[in-house]
């Protein structure tokens, strides 16, 4: 759930609604149990005002079609609305220490600049999730994510990245760094 929390918010406004939430809700039946308008108003001011109407209703049918326990399947979690390639990948690697692939705007552009290099990013998906994924070193997906999301967030930021502070600047197609 704090990934859904964390898309687009900053993490200082998080935590606190975050431990808030799992306070008041801290299972799947206590969420399916809410009523959706007291579940929007905990997430408040958080914004994103779809994302605990969704969350709902994934408790909801997570409760209904697997007596409250999410599974893990990749295919099984694409089918629940609003859960996504990227945020099936995070319930994988996070919830369940699976080595699966995930893609959100920070892995994309480290992968994008130090791999690829050329073109728009967001017209070559399918390549960068094939590289997400091929990249995993076995056993290590949890890890390997939480670091490419974090090194993308504070190292190869989307404006001034860092590169000279970058381990991967010898072999990066986009080092030094010139913003377009």
């Amino acid at each position: 759930m704090s990934e859904v929390m964390l898309q687009q918010t900053q993490v200082d406004r998080v935590v606190p609604k975050y431990h808030e939430f799992l306070e008041r809700y801290p299972s799947f039946e206590a969420l399916a149990e809410a009523r959706p308008n007291e579940v929007k108003k905990t997430w408040y001011p958080l914004g994103y005002n779809i994302r605990p109407l969704r969350l709902h209703n994934i408790a909801c049918e997570t409760v209904a079609r697997y007596g409250g326990e999410l599974p893990n399947d990749h295919e099984e979690l694409l089918s629940f609305k609003g859960i996504g390639r990227y945020t099936a990948g995070a319930i994988r690697s996070f919830a369940f220490n699976e080595d699966a692939p995930i893609l959100d705007t920070n892995v994309m552009r480290v992968l994008h600049r130090v791999f690829v290099g050329t073109g728009n990013p967001k017209n070559q998906k399918n390549l960068l999730w094939e590289l997400s994924e091929a990249l995993i070193p076995k056993g290590r997906g949890y890890d390997f994510n939480q670091a490419l999301m974090d090194f993308g967030a504070t190292v190869c930021t989307a404006r001034d990245p860092y590169c000279l502070l970058c381990p991967m600047k010898d072999f990066c197609k986009t080092y030094p760094f010139e913003e377009a």
